[in-house]
């Protein structure tokens, strides 16, 4: 099984920080907070290894990339593959307008 080195941009990261914020601070919800950390982490460690499995995107301006979603959350990674690195460049919840986010 061939294994991907996975890089994380700033995007996603201020995504998940802006995700987290809000069931930290609006929510209040520290447990719901610390579960989505926990998926994402494990989504990151799978996509290492399922990354070239999954299809891209069938958006002829989004054909590069491919989508991963969270395993216990309404969340996905958008991603694409160079070489051997998956380079995972935004995480959108799923009721958000992916079009209007990516503008």
């Amino acid at each position: 099984m061939k294994t991907y080195r996975v890089v994380v941009t700033d995007n996603v990261q201020n995504d998940l920080d802006n995700f987290v914020y809000y069931l930290l601070v609006e929510k209040l919800n520290e447990q719901a907070a610390s579960a989505l950390l926990a998926d994402y982490d494990e989504t990151i460690e799978e996509l290492s290894k399922v990354a070239g499995s999954l299809r891209t995107i069938e958006d002829p301006d989004l054909s590069e990339y491919r989508k991963m979603r969270l395993r216990w959350h309404d969340y996905y990674l958008l991603y694409r593959i160079n070489g051997d690195t998956v380079i995972v460049d935004r995480m959108f919840h799923y009721l958000q307008d992916l079009d209007k986010a990516l503008k």
